[in-house]
């Protein structure tokens, strides 16, 4: 099974929470990576997410260095979306 890894950068402006995180996660620039496999049988090239990771700074004491934690990407999108309808500060 073929599978590739997108890696983009987002944006938050506030703090906020993922699920699966135990932390509320300071504004700033996060890493995130989505791992798809290409779906066999068909024509043209398709692929489907099969896992979505974000690069977080570590809680206390570790805080210089960071982890990747595998999140949903509804719950993604549904922070991405909280963070651009608050307020400005």
């Amino acid at each position: 099974m073929t599978t590739r890894s997108r890696r983009e950068t987002i944006h938050f402006r506030h703090s906020f929470h993922l699920k699966g995180i135990d932390r509320p996660l300071p504004a700033g620039a996060y890493e995130v990576v989505t791992d798809e496999e290409m779906i066999e049988g068909l024509s043209f090239a398709s692929y489907r997410r099969v896992a979505t990771m974000i690069m977080v700074p570590c809680a206390a004491p570790r805080q210089s260095s960071t982890e990747m934690i595998s999140i949903g990407s509804v719950d993604l999108s549904d922070a991405q979306r909280i963070d651009a309808s608050a307020p400005r500060e």
